[in-house]
C-alpha cells in the first residue's frame, strides 16, 4: 500500500482489444484497480473522473478499458493527479501521437466515409492525417471516428466549429442524422469504384460539375424499338437540355450548343457516368465497341430496366429519366370483371332468388382499358411483360400471368354465377380471385362484376327506395297509409318478385304492424281470389299477440288470421286442416321447436318474424327451428337489427337471404374480428354497403318522415344511496375484491356477474337482496332506499296532473315492491306485466291502461317482457329506475309510448344513483349510443375479463355521495 501512495513515477502500458478500445495498465501496479483509476481519471471530466472507465483483465493482468472516443480525448492531454509522473511505454506514445491526430480531426471536420469500409464491412471512416500507424492504430483511429461522427462527442468538445454546425438548429441535426443513416446502409456503397463519386451520391461532397448526365429510355416509335439516349441537364436551370451522340472517340452534342463553362467537364464526366452504367449492366457492354454501353435494348431488357435497373442506376448515383406513364401504369393493377349478359333481368330473362345462375362474359381490365378474353390469351402466349394497345401501355406483373393460367385452368370456363355472387360483387366492391390452390402468399388480382342495363337500374332501385314503383294501397286496406309507409310495402313486394328476403328495420313506432297488414292484403289481391298461394306465418312474441290481433281487426278485418297458440291449438294433421282457409297464422317464438313439424309442414306465402332480434342467437332451438320453415318470401321487422353484437346482424339476414352474407365462420373471420379489432370506419363502412339493400332504416326524426310527433325529452334523475345501501354496496365490493386472486377463471367469472346483479339490486332497494323479504309485502320500507322514495314523489305528481306514466326494471322482485307500494300510496289499481303474466291477462292489462275512462296513473313493466311490440300511447311519462347495459333496449323500451298515436310530448326519466356501478353504467350507454348505428360492443360479460384493478375502479363506491 504504501508503495502505491510513495511512488511518484507510474509506467503506463496499453493495447488496442478489437471491437472494445484501449486498455492500459500500470507495470508495476498491485492495488485495486479503482485505485488506480482514481488517480489517472481525477481531472478527466469526458469519462466523468473515471466513472465511465471499466476495469479489464487482460492475459492475466488487471487494467481499465477506454472507449475509443474517450481514449482520443484522454490521451491528447492525460491528466492524472498533480503529484504523479507518467511514463509511457514506447506503444503508448505511438497511442498518444494518434489520439492528437484523432481529436484534431474530428473537431475540425476532417473525417470522412471510407468506400471500401462500407461495402465490405471494413474500417468504415478515415480521417485526413498520417496512413501508416500500424493495424492497431489505424482499426483505433476508425474506431473512434465513427463514434464521435455518430454524434457521441463530448459535451465539452461541442464548442467547436465542427459540431456547432450540426448542433446549430434541429434541421440541421435532422439532416446529419440522414446523411449518417445514409452512410450506414452498405448498399449505397456497392458498385462505387470512384470513392468521390460515392460522396457526392451521399450529399457528403458538393458535385462541382455545372450539369448533370440523364441516361434517358426512349419507348418505341414506327422507326426504332426501346433505345437510350443521354442528356445534358443544368444544375441551375433544369429545363435547359441538350442531347449528346457518340463520336468517334467520345460524344458530342447533338443538340442546343452547351456554354462554354460545360465544355471542360463533358469527357471526364461520361467516362464516369459510363463506367458506372457498366458497372450495373456490364451484360450491355456493346460487341463492337467494348467499354461502352449499348444503345438499343429489346422488350424484355426495356422492362427489366423500367421494373429493376432504374433503381440500382439510382442507387449507384446515376440520374434516369423514365417514360412519364411509367409510374401510372406500374401502379395499374389487373382486374377480372364478370360482364353480366344483356339479356339478364329483363322482362324475357327474370330473375328470381338469391340461387339463380346468372349468365356473362369474362373480361380482363388494366386501369381503363379493358381486354377480351381473346387478347388476353394472345398476350399470355406471347409471353410479354409490356406492350402496347389502343394507344396505351401495359404492364403485366409475372405473378399475375400465373394466377391468371391457374384460375383459366380451373375456373376460366364457368359461364354462371349465382345471383347471390353477383350481389355481394357489386357491393362489397373487389374481391381476391379464387385461384383455389391454397399456395400463394397472397393473390394480387381482384374480381369485379359489370352489371349490365336492367340489373344497373334494379340495383339503383333496390339502393334507394325513392326510385322504386309504387304498388296502389290495397282495397280492403281500413285506414291511411303514409307516404314512407307506402314506400315500405312497396319495398317488401319489390323484394317479393326477385325471391328476396327483407328487414324491415324502421325506428319503434312507425308502424310496421300496419306496413306488413298491408304488403299482405296487397298479395292476396294481386294473386287474386282463385290462387292457391296458401297461408301466410307470422312469429312474434308472446306480449303482442293479441296486439296483433287487435290491429288486424282494425286495419285489415277481411284477413281470416287464425291465432296458433296456448294448450288446445291444433297439432298433428289437424293443424293443416286449422289453417288451411286462413290468410295468416300467428304463433309464439316459444312454440318454433315446440311445433317444428306442424310449422314446418306447410309452404307458407310468407314468412315474418316480428321483434325478429328473438333469432339472434343462431345456435338455439328456437332459432334453428324457425330457420327450417319453408316460405316463399321471408320477411323480419324489428328496430333493433342489432342489439349488441355484428354476428346477429348475420343471423337475421341469414334468415332472410340463407347464405348471402357466407357461413357464421367466415363472417366472423372476415367481417367481425377485423371490425372489432380496429374499429375501421371503411370497413364498416363496407359491411353496411353490404347489408343496406334488405334492410329498410328509417328513423322517427328523419326529414323525410315528416310525422307529426310530439318531443320526446330525456332527463336524468340523480340520487344518492342510504347509508345502509352505501355499507352493503362496499362490503360487496371488498368481499369480491378479496376473492378474485384465489378462485379459477370459470369461478371467477361467476363471482363477477353475481356480484354485478347484487351491486344493481342494492342501489335499487336493500329488501331485493333477501328473497324471503321482499316477498313479504309489509316487511319492506320505501324509506330505506332513496331511488324508491323519488319515484313515488314523481309518480304522485303526475297522477295530481292527471297522467299516466310506465315503469321499467328489470328485476322481478322490485316490479312487485313498486306494484304494492304505488297502488297503496296512490289508491287506484296498478299493472305489473312481467314474463310469466299469461296472453289474455296481458292483453287485459293493456286494455285498461289504454283506456282513457279507466282510472290509472302507473303501469309498471319487466324491461324484457314489456320492452317490446307492445302500445302503449296513454302514458306520457316513462320511467327507468334501473338501467339497462344496451341503449337500443332502453330506445325499444320507451318506444312503448313515444310512437304514432301519442299526442303529448314524452317526458323520460333515467334514474341514476351517484358514485355506484349504476352511473358508471351511465356513462357507458351514453357511449355506446353514438357507436349503437355501427358496432355496439358486448354485453356485461365483458366486465368478467377485466383486471382486478379495472374492476375496482368500476364498482367501487364513491362514497362523497352517500347519503348521510
Amino acid at each position: 500500500m504504501s508503495r502505491t501512495v510513495d511512488r511518484l513515477t507510474w509506467k503506463l502500458d496499453g493495447s488496442w482489444v478489437e471491437n472494445e478500445g484501449l486498455w492500459i495498465t500500470e507495470i508495476d501496479w498491485s492495488g485495486p484497480m479503482q485505485r488506480l483509476k482514481n488517480l489517472l481519471f481525477a481531472w478527466h471530466e469526458g469519462s466523468w473522473y473515471g466513472a465511465d472507465i471499466q476495469e479489464k483483465t487482460v492475459g492475466g493482468v488487471q487494467g481499465l478499458l477506454i472507449s475509443p472516443l474517450l481514449a482520443a480525448d484522454y490521451l491528447s492531454q492525460p491528466d492524472s493527479v498533480r503529484l504523479m509522473k507518467l511514463q509511457w511505454t514506447q506503444r503508448m506514445l505511438l497511442y498518444i501521437q494518434a489520439a492528437k491526430m484523432v481529436r484534431t480531426s474530428l473537431l475540425q471536420g476532417w473525417y470522412a466515409p471510407n468506400v471500401s469500409g462500407w461495402s465490405a464491412a471494413g474500417q468504415r471512416w478515415k480521417l485526413h492525417g498520417p496512413q501508416s500507424l500500424g493495424q492497431e492504430l489505424m482499426e483505433w483511429k476508425s474506431a473512434a471516428a465513427a463514434a464521435g461522427v455518430n454524434h457521441h462527442v463530448p459535451d465539452q468538445w461541442v464548442s467547436l466549429a465542427a459540431n456547432e454546425a450540426i448542433h446549430s438548429s434541429e434541421e440541421a441535426s435532422l439532416s446529419w442524422h440522414r446523411l449518417i443513416d445514409r452512410v450506414g446502409d452498405n448498399r449505397s456503397a456497392d458498385g462505387y469504384r470512384d470513392e468521390e463519386d460515392w460522396w457526392i451520391g451521399l450529399g457528403w461532397k458538393k458535385d462541382e460539375t455545372p450539369f448533370r448526365v440523364l441516361l434517358q429510355l426512349i419507348e418505341p416509335d414506327e422507326w426504332s424499338g426501346w433505345r437510350f439516349a443521354v442528356l445534358l441537364q443544368s444544375r441551375e436551370d433544369t429545363g435547359y437540355r441538350t442531347a449528346l451522340r457518340r463520336a468517334e472517340g467520345g460524344w458530342e452534342v447533338e443538340g442546343a450548343e452547351i456554354p462554354d463553362s460545360w465544355a471542360p467537364f463533358v469527357k471526364e464526366r461520361m467516362e464516369k457516368e459510363e463506367r458506372k452504367w457498366l458497372q450495373v449492366f456490364p451484360e450491355w457492354e456493346n460487341p463492337l465497341a467494348p467499354g461502352t454501353l449499348r444503345m438499343n435494348l429489346s422488350e424484355q431488357e426495356a422492362w427489366a430496366f423500367l421494373e429493376d435497373g432504374s433503381v440500382k442506376l439510382l442507387e449507384a448515383g446515376c440520374s434516369v429519366l423514365l417514360p412519364g406513364w411509367w409510374e401510372a401504369v406500374r401502379s395499374r393493377k389487373l382486374r377480372l370483371k364478370a360482364k353480366v349478359r344483356s339479356s339478364v333481368g329483363s322482362s324475357g330473362q327474370p330473375m328470381f332468388g338469391l340461387d339463380t345462375i346468372v349468365q356473362f362474359d369474362w373480361k380482363l381490365a388494366v386501369g381503363d382499358l379493358d381486354l377480351s378474353e381473346e387478347e388476353f390469351r394472345k398476350l399470355v402466349d406471347e409471353n410479354k411483360r409490356l406492350f402496347r394497345l389502343k394507344n396505351e401501355w401495359i404492364h403485366l406483373d409475372p405473378r399475375d400471368l400465373e394466377q391468371l393460367r391457374r384460375w383459366m385452368k380451373k375456373s376460366g370456363k364457368k359461364r354462371g354465377l349465382s345471383f347471390r355472387d353477383v350481389l355481394e360483387m357489386h357491393l362489397r366492391g373487389e374481391m381476391p380471385l379464387d385461384v383455389m390452390d391454397g399456395n400463394e402468399d397472397e393473390v394480387s388480382i381482384k374480381t369485379e362484376v359489370e352489371l349490365n342495363e336492367h340489373l344497373s337500374r334494379w340495383m339503383e332501385q333496390l339502393q334507394h327506395i325513392s326510385e322504386l314503383p309504387l304498388v296502389e294501397k290495397p282495397e280492403s286496406f281500413l285506414g291511411e297509409l303514409r307516404p314512407y309507409q307506402m314506400q315500405g310495402v312497396s319495398w317488401l313486394a319489390f323484394l317479393r318478385r326477385f325471391g328476396l328476403g327483407g328487414c324491415l328495420a324502421d325506428d319503434m313506432g312507425l308502424g310496421k304492424t300496419i306496413q306488413f297488414t298491408a304488403y299482405l292484403l296487397h298479395i292476396i289481391e294481386s294473386q287474386g281470389k282463385n290462387a292457391s298461394a296458401g297461408p301466410s306465418l307470422l312469429i312474434c312474441p308472446t306480449s303482442v299477440i293479441g296486439n296483433w290481433k287487435k290491429e288486424l281487426e282494425r286495419f285489415a278485418p277481411s284477413l281470416k288470421v287464425v291465432i296458433h297458440y296456448g294448450p288446445r291449438r291444433s297439432k298433428g294433421e289437424a293443424f293443416a286442416e286449422s289453417v288451411r282457409d286462413a290468410d295468416l297464422v300467428i304463433t309464439s317464438y316459444a312454440l318454433g321447436p315446440l311445433d317444428e313439424e306442424e310449422l314446418s309442414s306447410i309452404e307458407w306465402n310468407a314468412l315474418c318474424l316480428d321483434e325478429a332480434q328473438n333469432i339472434k342467437n343462431v345456435y338455439t332451438k328456437q332459432s334453428s327451428a324457425i330457420r327450417k320453415i319453408p316460405a316463399r318470401h321471408r320477411i323480419a321487422m324489428t328496430g333493433t337489427p342489432m342489439e349488441n353484437r355484428l354476428t346477429e346482424l348475420w343471423s337475421i339476414h341469414d334468415f332472410m337471404n340463407p347464405g348471402y352474407l357466407g357461413s357464421l365462420a367466415e363472417f366472423r373471420r372476415e367481417v367481425v374480428q377485423p371490425i372489432e379489432r380496429t374499429r375501421d370506419e371503411a370497413m364498416i363502412g363496407q359491411l353496411q354497403h353490404w347489408v343496406k339493400p334488405f334492410m329498410l332504416r328509417r328513423l322517427k326524426k328523419d326529414p323525410a318522415i315528416r310525422l307529426a310527433l310530439p318531443d320526446k325529452n330525456e332527463a336524468k334523475t340523480y340520487i344518492s344511496l342510504t347509508v345502509e345501501q352505501g355499507t352493503l354496496y362496499e362490503n360487496m365490493v371488498s368481499d369480491l375484491l378479496e376473492k378474485l386472486d384465489t378462485l379459477s377463471p370459470m369461478q371467477r367469472r361467476g363471482l363477477i356477474l353475481a356480484t354485478l346483479t347484487r351491486l344493481k339490486q342494492v342501489c335499487d332497494h336493500p329488501s331485493l337482496l333477501n328473497k324471503e323479504e321482499w316477498a313479504a309485502a309489509g316487511q319492506w320500507d320505501a324509506s330505506r332506499s332513496n331511488k324508491v322514495t323519488r319515484l313515488l314523489e314523481m309518480v304522485e305528481e303526475i297522477a295530481a296532473e292527471g297522467e299516466r306514466c310506465l315503469i321499467f326494471t328489470q328485476f322481478v322482485g322490485m316490479g312487485q315492491m313498486l306494484k304494492l307500494q304505488l297502488e297503496q300510496q296512490l289508491g287506484m289499481r296498478v299493472s305489473y306485466l312481467h314474463g310469466a303474466v299469461p296472453r289474455t291477462e296481458r292483453d287485459e292489462m293493456i286494455a285498461e291502461f289504454q283506456n282513457p275512462s279507466e282510472r290509472r296513473c302507473a303501469f309498471v313493466l319487466s324491461l324484457k317482457a314489456g320492452g317490446t311490440g307492445l302500445n302503449l300511447t296513454a302514458a306520457n311519462h316513462v320511467f327507468h329506475f334501473d338501467r339497462w347495459w344496451n341503449p337500443a333496449v332502453e330506445n325499444q323500451a320507451t318506444d312503448r309510448a313515444f310512437r304514432i298515436g301519442q299526442t303529448k310530448d314524452v317526458q323520460v326519466h333515467k334514474f341514476v344513483t351517484l358514485g355506484t356501478l349504476e352511473e358508471k353504467i351511465d356513462d357507458m350507454i351514453a357511449r355506446k349510443q353514438a357507436l349503437n348505428e355501427q358496432v355496439v360492443g358486448q354485453s356485461e360479460n365483458w366486465i368478467t375479463e377485466l383486471s382486478r384493478d379495472e374492476l375496482a375502479s368500476l364498482f367501487t363506491l364513491r362514497k362523497s355521495w352517500l347519503n348521510g
